[in-house]
């Protein structure tokens, strides 16, 4: 496992998880990830964050050919989550640094996480502005608190052009291409758009506040925590996407969701998307059972619309629906327009306790919920077709049509 030099004296020593489906617990990654670790050989040698627990030693044999793991005088810890610093422990017995940079409140996170085994470790807080000499590099500190945690930051070397920009334009992405120049297209901005909306989307207002202080910089390469290294022409690309998902302008599709038991809702979410597709708006039906719901909020990256359905199961909302909700609910996406539907046998609750949620969420709700007793007939179709038309309609005027 050789390092891979990325620029000049400037390696990459991470690691590659081929097999790490289950990103944070809550969020999948179908392509793996990659835990990203950089290295600088200069007068002091400088270890840029480390990886996930159980991969220290794919670390050190990757810095092991450019080094010796005990000549690294510095280590930067842009942020203390345990996919970047659940190593900390074995790099710092490999490497016994003489100082360990990070910012105040990974200070605290770092407290919490090693506690006594911490208290001879050479750690120095820095703040924004911060700089260090490292020889021919010089290596500029960045706060960036809530992206996406408090202890965040980033590391900037003008010398080399390059941003370490830990989690901010990461991807997750298994494979042996290190830079986006070298991977499919189509499936870089895919996985970009999926890391942005399951970790990234609450936290656009700071980063619509950094990007002006990125965009300043003078970077031909960002080097993130995870996935490909952006160079050239992929840089202003990456920084581009961002400042768009970030704010989320009116976008024409809509994504229709819903939970089936005998079939009868799983019709009814066709005809929504038959009305949506005759009214000029594109639709994605998703099964909330076939689709994890990190997949559901992935579509959401393209949609301004959400629409939902379940039917009725002790008198409320079937358990994979409401899981699907609670979390799109907790990322918080600009939703400019929803609607609900739902087949029922007895009580029919169902499609009201879902317009309320969505109403909570501060959607707009332009239609009464649709309600079909037992299995929908041909007036019960023509319902939910006329929801997803009229729904078109108020997403066309919402987008300026």
């Amino acid at each position: 496992m050789n390092a891979v030099e990325i620029l000049k004296d400037i390696y990459w020593v991470g690691c590659v998880d081929y097999d790490h489906y289950d990103f944070h617990g809550y969020s999948k990654s179908p392509e793996g990830t990659t835990y990203n670790a950089y290295f600088i050989k200069d007068e002091k040698n400088t270890l840029i964050d480390t990886v996930a627990p159980g991969k220290a030693g794919t670390l050190l044999c990757r810095l092991g050919h450019v080094i010796k793991p005990e000549q690294v005088d510095y280590l930067v810890i842009n942020h203390m989550e345990l996919d970047h610093e659940g190593s900390l422990c074995e790099v710092i017995s490999a490497c016994k640094p003489e100082k360990i940079f990070c910012s105040t409140m990974a200070l605290k996170s770092m407290a919490g996480y090693y506690g006594d085994k911490m208290k001879d470790w050479p750690v120095q807080a820095v703040k924004s502005g911060d700089k260090i000499s490292i020889g021919k590099h010089t290596l500029v500190f960045q706060e960036t608190r809530m992206l996406h945690w408090p202890d965040s930051m980033v590391t900037y070397c003008p010398e080399a052009k390059i941003l370490f920009s830990q989690d901010a334009f990461g991807q997750n992405i298994a494979g042996t291409e290190r830079f986006v120049d070298e991977h499919e297209h189509g499936d870089f901005i895919r996985r970009a758009k999926e890391y942005y909306f399951n970790i990234v989307l609450p936290y656009s207002p700071q980063v619509l506040k950094t990007l002006p202080v990125v965009r300043s910089l003078d970077i031909d390469m960002i080097a993130p925590d995870h996935g490909l290294i952006s160079r050239n022409e992929s840089v202003k690309e990456i920084i581009d996407l961002y400042e768009t998902m970030a704010e989320q302008k009116p976008r024409k599709r809509a994504v229709i969701i819903y939970d089936t038991m005998w079939h009868s809702t799983e019709q009814m979410a066709y005809a929504v998307c038959s009305g949506f597709e005759d009214n000029g708006v594109p639709a994605t039906v998703m099964s909330c059972k076939a689709n994890h719901h990190s997949a559901i909020m992935t579509a959401l990256s393209d949609a301004s619309c959400l629409v939902v359905g379940s039917p009725t199961h002790n008198n409320t909302v079937l358990p994979y629906v409401m899981s699907a909700l609670t979390y799109i609910k907790g990322l918080r996406p600009k939703i400019l327009v929803g609607g609900a539907f739902g087949s029922y046998g007895w009580s029919g609750e169902s499609p009201k306790v879902l317009q309320q949620f969505l109403a909570d969420m501060k959607i707009e709700l332009p239609c009464e919920p649709v309600r079909v007793n037992w299995r929908p007939g041909h007036e019960g179709l023509k319902k939910a077709y006329e929801l997803g038309a009229s729904l078109a309609k108020a997403l066309k005027a919402k987008c300026g049509e």
